[in-house]
């Protein structure tokens, strides 16, 4: 446990320097993969040789390939390309190691405002990880979306708008109205322009803590990995915001992590609940259980729970307007 990390900054160096994806352009050798990659010539050889201990490349006679597994996820357009989404992982990774200043203090690590408008640069990166992120958990929950029938979605905390764009790839007739803060929604609005569906989501600049929603008939509200940042309270009156935007037969989507009733499992949810407490203010990891009693007190009704495929470590809630 003690050098996890190792791993971990082994990875995010070999991204920074974007290592898979020279290897994929032609590069094999150390001479080769520190030239075009700029980089220092023994620093890259220690690098590429963790990360063929890590699994990630394979080494013959001093030639370097990637692992299936690199090849698919850790190369510049590969099918599947996780960098951007592993890159949240490395942000968060200083924050990660002043834990103990949490444990004393109980307060976050680092700033909120830091990824969510306040630093720009720090805000686009956060934007691009959510959108990498979204694009593999989209293509799984999106399916798992009874919406037909549904015209008009509103997206809350909706981030880079990417949920919204496969939902209504997928179906024709749907409209969605993605809210979230105005650093984000910036960043969000340029990944929606380059969509085939532009012209069916909006993006618009708000705070679900207290944006009084406009339209007050959506069939749908999604709210996919945000209310892990909210206290109790602060999830009710969402939950019961939603329930005032929604028609009388509106439903809610709720995808988060989530851990059983006593905040310890699945593993990953219980860890996770510790990076949100070091990055937000109220952030942490609530149980299925607490989820339904506060869409039932925000007046919901029909509760129902189901696991992502694995590997996700998240559960899709969803519910009707009583």
């Amino acid at each position: 446990m003690a050098s996890a990390y190792y791993g971990s900054a082994t990875l995010f160096a070999a991204l920074k320097g974007d290592l898979f994806t020279v290897i994929a352009q032609g590069a094999t050798t150390a001479e080769q993969i520190a030239r075009q990659s700029k980089s220092d010539l023994r620093a890259t050889r220690i690098i590429l040789d963790a990360c063929v201990a890590l699994g990630l490349l394979t080494k013959t006679n001093n030639i370097y390939s990637n692992s299936p597994a690199a090849q698919l996820c850790l190369v510049a357009g590969s099918p599947h390309d996780l960098r951007q989404a592993i890159g949240y992982n490395r942000d968060v990774y200083g924050a990660w190691g002043r834990a103990d200043e949490f444990l004393r203090s109980g307060k976050p690590a680092e700033a909120p405002s830091i990824h969510l408008g306040g630093d720009p640069e720090r805000t686009r990166r956060f934007v691009m990880a959510m959108h990498g992120r979204a694009l593999g958990i989209g293509r799984a929950v999106v399916p798992m979306l009874p919406l037909s029938g549904c015209r008009h979605l509103l997206d809350l905390a909706g981030g880079p708008g990417t949920y919204a764009v496969l939902m209504a790839q997928s179906n024709p007739a749907l409209h969605c109205t993605v809210m979230d803060l105005p650093g984000i929604v910036a960043v969000a609005r340029e990944l929606v322009a380059q969509s085939d569906v532009a012209g069916r989501v909006n993006c618009v600049a708000g705070d679900y803590h207290d944006t009084p929603y406009q339209d007050q008939g959506f069939d749908a509200v999604t709210i996919f990995g945000a209310l892990h940042q909210e206290s109790p309270e602060q999830i009710v009156t969402i939950l019961k915001g939603a329930h005032e935007a929604l028609s009388p037969d509106g439903k809610i989507f709720i995808m988060d992590m989530m851990t059983d009733a006593t905040h310890t499992q699945p593993p990953f949810s219980a860890l996770f609940a510790v990076n949100m407490a070091l990055t937000t203010h109220n952030g942490w990891v609530f149980s299925d259980a607490e989820l339904s009693g506060w869409l039932l007190e925000a007046g919901f009704t029909g509760c129902q729970v189901q696991p992502m495929p694995p590997p996700m470590p998240h559960w899709l809630m969803s519910a009707r307007k009583g």
